[in-house]
């Protein structure tokens, strides 16, 4: 039992690495092309963590909607835009010392949750089988299109607008330029 034990933490160990590393690569590349794949990276080492931890229609919903969808939609406007090289932004002075005091926050609550609140005392159990019974999945997707259906249309449609807008903005602009 120890082995499997082993095993998955140092198949968790991996996909967090995998996972910082795609994220951080997202945050500096200077390809907005780029960017978004590191995204769709990330977004599919998530959908992998929730294969481990046992809920395979959350992990197919984020590759479904989240590595599918909304970056195909990223990906086509960026190519739409021609924004595929950032240009050099102008940083104001005060912008990078917050930036900076912001980290060292994060980085110290981190490290205090990880010593006071990460103790493992207990073992880890998988879910049960009888959460992901097709019975579970109907009663799952009634709610979603159901009880949640003007939630998920008013989001695609807000997605939409932003879209649209993005390149009416844009095409102004190139106008503008000429």
């Amino acid at each position: 039992m120890d082995f499997f034990m082993t095993l998955d933490l140092a198949l968790f160990l991996l996909l967090a690495l995998i996972a910082i590393a795609t994220a951080l690569g997202m945050l500096f590349s200077q390809n907005a092309v780029y960017s978004a794949l590191f995204l769709v990276l990330n977004f599919v080492t998530v959908a992998v963590f929730y294969l481990l931890l046992g809920a395979p229609f959350i992990a197919m919903s984020q590759v479904t909607v989240y590595a599918g969808a909304i970056m195909v939609l990223f990906l086509f406007v960026i190519m739409l835009l021609g924004a595929d090289a950032l240009p050099k932004a102008k940083v104001l002075p005060w912008q990078r010392p917050l930036a900076i005091t912001l980290a060292v926050v994060l980085v110290v609550e981190a490290t205090y949750l990880l010593v006071t609140r990460a103790r493992p005392e207990g073992q880890i159990l998988h879910p049960e089988d009888a959460a992901n019974t097709m019975e579970n999945l109907r009663q799952l997707g009634m709610a979603l299109f159901n009880q949640y259906l003007l939630p998920f249309e008013v989001t695609s449609i807000l997605l939409l607008v932003a879209m649209v807008g993005a390149i009416t903005l844009t095409k102004k602009e190139k106008g503008a330029q000429k």
